[in-house]
């Protein structure tokens, strides 16, 4: 007998003494492996039981998300939707496209742009209105669009809706972007950017918008309320496949996104409670920032009126394919399932819920 077949029998025969071994001594894990190839084998609907999962990131954008979550723990001492914190937009993309997340809240621009890349989505819900700001060093002499001309603008990046309103804003002033130099920057590092005056202006979604202002630095040269009303910045956006299969999980997330907007923007009381439990629970944040940003002034972000419209999203598609960023190739009709929305509108009101006191 050769010395590979001597060998190849030998680690052969040692394997099956070493596992009748483990399984005499561990009868649990054999236990423990049959019924995991038992679960393999039954039905694969059993996985429409798991937590829904969205993407969100620390912004005032994506506020209804955590606000859903927490309220409806509070009401009934759970929830089937688990709110995941990403720190950035590509890494949040990355999971939809990836399928961890079948739902999240992503830029306006971004969802239609996937759209035309043939990705499977769809906007059920808007995050907000408003809820952007612009701003300059309080120092500069920077008080009009017009100033802003040969200066560096930081944006969020390409397919961000705050490119889009720079874009809209310019023309307003008989500018183009090509008066500007435009750059792109992570929002968590704006802030620093116009503390060193290494940026002219910034622009981003809150709250980091409102940090330079809180802490004495920053300016605001207008909030989009001012220039574009009824600012969409972001939206929710859920994959065809999820829509098929799970539509009633769909419908009771946006209903209590609906809900959750309504909630805040009933009372100023409510906004001060989300800005605690927000803060501290899932945006790791110092609640100053939310409560600044939540109150001065009050309509700075809103959270009504959250309906998918058309009229909306062709200026963005009109404003995304003069900028270069869209084709042109997806229409509301491609991107936008305005059903779960209709269906929130009918019947779902404010949570009926107070919060924890501040």
């Amino acid at each position: 007998m050769s010395l590979r077949k001597t060998l190849f029998l030998f680690f052969t025969g040692w394997l099956i003494v070493i596992s009748a071994l483990h399984a005499r001594l561990n009868p649990d894990s054999v236990r423990d492996f049959r019924e995991l190839v038992a679960s393999l084998r039954r039905d694969k609907t059993v996985v429409t039981t798991d937590k829904f999962k969205i993407g969100f990131l620390p912004v005032t954008c994506h506020l209804t998300c955590p606000v859903t979550d927490f309220i409806n723990q509070q009401l009934t001492g759970g929830s089937t939707f688990q709110p995941i914190r990403f720190n950035s937009w590509p890494e949040l993309k990355e999971s939809y496209l990836a399928g961890h997340t079948p739902a999240t809240f992503i830029l306006a621009p971004m969802a239609i742009a996937l759209r035309e890349q043939g990705v499977p989505i769809k906007i059920v819900y808007l995050g907000h209105r408003d809820g952007t700001a612009v701003m300059v060093h309080k120092d500069s002499q920077i008080f009009r669009m017009e100033d802003l001309r040969g200066k560096r603008v930081a944006v969020p990046n390409r397919y961000s809706n705050q490119r889009l309103l720079f874009f809209r804003a310019l023309k307003l002033a008989n500018m183009t972007i090509a008066d500007i130099q435009l750059v792109e920057m992570p929002p968590p590092d704006m802030p620093a950017a116009l503390y060193s005056k290494s940026v002219d202006a910034i622009c981003s979604g809150e709250p980091f918008m409102g940090q330079t202002e809180l802490d004495g630095y920053g300016r605001v040269l207008w909030l989009t309320k001012d220039v574009w009303p009824n600012f969409i910045s972001c939206v929710l956006a859920v994959r065809d496949d999820v829509i098929q299969t799970r539509r009633t999980d769909v419908q009771a997330l946006v209903d209590g996104i609906a809900k959750s907007g309504k909630w805040l923007d009933k009372s100023m009381d409510h906004r001060m409670s989300a800005a605690q439990f927000v803060s501290k629970n899932y945006y790791m944040q110092d609640p100053r920032l939310l409560i600044f940003v939540l109150s001065k002034p009050p309509d700075r972000v809103k959270y009504t009126r959250l309906t998918p419209l058309k009229p909306d999203f062709e200026e963005i598609e009109m404003l995304g394919k003069e900028s270069g960023i869209l084709k042109g190739t997806a229409h509301f009709e491609d991107y936008v399932d305005p059903t779960f929305a209709d269906a929130a509108t009918e019947h779902a009101d404010a949570w009926n819920f107070e919060g924890p006191k501040p």
